[in-house]
């Protein structure tokens, strides 16, 4: 018995298109579809999935409204669809805050064609929503810190040897998440104090959905936050997140330190990816930076961590019991990447004594 999944949506043709992806591969069953959550309810009654594969946008029962009842009555993981325009990032974010696991972007044209090229990212994301600690989807708030003011590796990027003429950072952190990282971002960041060093971060999402995500995050924190673009400075109180589609990179001139926005290949299946940030802050930053690798799935950043923690950073990955999946902090730690591990709410404080 695979992992059972139920599929939501009002496209007959995407549910079809769906349907055969996810029958073709290896350990998932698709048990039924709807094309609307009404039609689904007395369906998923009779044979609960493990996976509910959900629409954003349906006619008599739009699905952020249906993910709310699921995740109030019977929390289960949940895959939504959305299109890849400003709008749908916003509502995706949306799905992301209510307990959605993953998002995965739903072209609008040609879907008999754009469907099966995006097969392998829709199957990872029913794999890894089928593996998610429900209990951390939802991460408590943190009390703010009150302080005065074959696959490639990163080499496809960037050099690991550091050079003797690289300048160094001052004090700096970088962080690296996928699945369950929006949520334990905002509540690690809206903690924070305005008087901070400079913050790097990669959080695996889609192209557009990035800049949505920041913005939603400057809204909320003391701190500037938006979407890197290139030769960006990178300044204390100030957080950086890679775009999606695109390498992020610290560089440092004579001038100070800024980021290096790239397009590039997918790096340990990413762009971004967290280990090529993470190779560019070993390379820059040294034993002045700060690495932290918290909930998601996979090992990108694994190698990136250890080559800071080699190089004198203090290195921190997430621990279990926190993490919606230990994947990525697991395999860090597994590398001998991580000094500590500890839980989410500890993170802030851990931030803020950085020096």
């Amino acid at each position: 018995m695979g992992i059972k999944v139920f599929i939501v949506d009002d496209s007959a043709v995407v549910r079809k298109v769906l349907t055969e992806i996810l029958t073709d591969a290896s350990g998932v069953e698709v048990i039924g579809s709807a094309q609307d959550p009404l039609f689904a309810q007395p369906k998923l009654e009779k044979n609960w999935p493990d996976v509910i594969l959900l629409d954003v946008e349906m006619p008599r029962m739009d699905g952020i409204t249906f993910l709310k009842k699921i995740m109030s009555e019977r929390p289960t993981p949940v895959v939504m669809c959305s299109t890849l325009t400003e709008e749908g990032s916003k509502t995706s974010l949306q799905a992301l805050r209510i307990g959605a696991i993953e998002v995965v972007a739903k072209p609008k044209a040609n879907l008999k064609i754009s469907l099966p090229e995006a097969s392998k990212d829709l199957v990872n994301a029913i794999r890894t929503a089928s593996k998610a600690n429900l209990s951390s989807i939802k991460p408590k708030s943190i009390t703010p810190i009150r302080k005065p003011v074959a696959k490639l590796t990163a080499d496809a990027m960037l050099t690991k040897k550091a050079g003797r003429n690289v300048t160094k950072t001052g004090a700096l952190i970088a962080i690296g998440a996928s699945t369950g990282g929006t949520q334990a971002l905002e509540a690690v960041l809206t903690a924070l104090p305005q008087n901070i060093p400079p913050i790097l971060i990669v959080q695996h999402m889609p192209e557009k959905f990035t800049k949505t995500f920041a913005k939603r995050l400057n809204t909320l924190c003391r701190l500037d936050v938006k979407e890197a673009e290139n030769n960006d400075a990178v300044l204390p109180g100030r957080v950086l997140i890679a775009p999606g589609g695109k390498h992020m990179m610290l560089q440092t001139t004579q001038f100070g330190a800024s980021v290096q926005i790239k397009d590039g290949p997918l790096v340990s299946r990413h762009k971004p990816s967290v280990d090529v940030l993470f190779r560019s802050v070993a390379k820059f930053s040294g034993s002045n930076a700060l690495g932290i690798i918290m909930t998601g799935m996979g090992d990108d950043g694994a190698k990136g961590l250890k080559e800071m923690h080699d190089l004198g950073a203090h290195t921190i990955g997430q621990n279990e019991a926190s993490c919606v999946v230990y994947g990525m902090p697991q395999e860090a730690y597994k590398l001998g990447a991580v000094d500590k591990e500890i839980s989410l709410n500890k993170i802030p404080q851990l931030i803020v004594s950085h020096k």
